[in-house]
């Protein structure tokens, strides 16, 4: 296949095979006789692995790491385990880090509500007090 028809298969543009072949994500393709790219079916599968992995919050290091486990041994599937129990708890702690932010601006939206007297902002408050602005009130 050429890289045209392999970018269009897996929905991706030339550019990003060329960028994961140069990273070693996409083994480089034979070449015709012409000197076009020749790809097997596997680069599509490849393509669509990274950009799924990707969907998933992996990096491109850690897809390619997921990509030399999943060409080895049954054993290794222990290794792509702890990957994705790792890459669960840094998804947890965005989501309860994004959490306390959405608190944060819900409690400033309800007491717009409030006449200027009965107002309370924690984080305006947070915001005028320099000792947390210069990181001492951590």
């Amino acid at each position: 296949m050429r890289s045209s028809e392999v970018a269009s298969r897996a929905g991706v543009n030339i550019q990003t095979l060329r960028y994961y072949e140069r990273r070693g994500i996409l083994p480089r393709p034979k070449r015709s006789e012409a000197g076009y790219r020749a790809y097997d079916a596997q680069a599509v599968r490849t393509v669509r692995f990274v950009k799924g992995a990707q969907r998933l919050g992996f990096s491109l290091e850690e897809i390619d790491s997921l990509l030399k486990l999943a060409a080895g041994e049954p054993h290794n599937c222990d290794a792509a385990r702890a990957m994705a129990t790792d890459k669960i708890a840094h998804i947890e702690a965005k989501i309860a880090s994004l959490s306390a932010m959405r608190d944060s601006l819900r409690q400033l939206i309800a007491t717009c509500d409030r006449s200027p007297s009965r107002r309370e902002c924690p984080l305006l408050d947070a915001i005028e007090d320099e000792s947390i602005i210069e990181g001492e009130g951590r």
